[in-house]
């Protein structure tokens, strides 16, 4: 799948705003998607690689769970 020019400018933003290299680029890809395409929240495993975008709600499966 491509990226819109939408997708890639948000997401060479954010790299570039939280430093991103790696895998955090990878995760900034899917951030940045989310925005562009008004998905507020992700439910992840990995919370911690997320919580540097306040722009996202950061759902943990165990918690989600544990509330059910």
């Amino acid at each position: 799948m491509h990226d819109t020019p939408l997708v890639f400018e948000e997401w060479q933003r954010l790299v570039v705003e939280h430093d991103a290299m790696g895998k955090s680029a990878h995760d900034a890809r899917l951030v940045a998607a989310m925005k562009v395409h008004g998905i507020e929240a992700i439910l992840t495993f990995n919370v911690a690689d997320f919580a540097q975008y306040p722009a996202i709600i950061v759902l943990d499966p165990a918690k989600v769970a544990a509330t059910s």
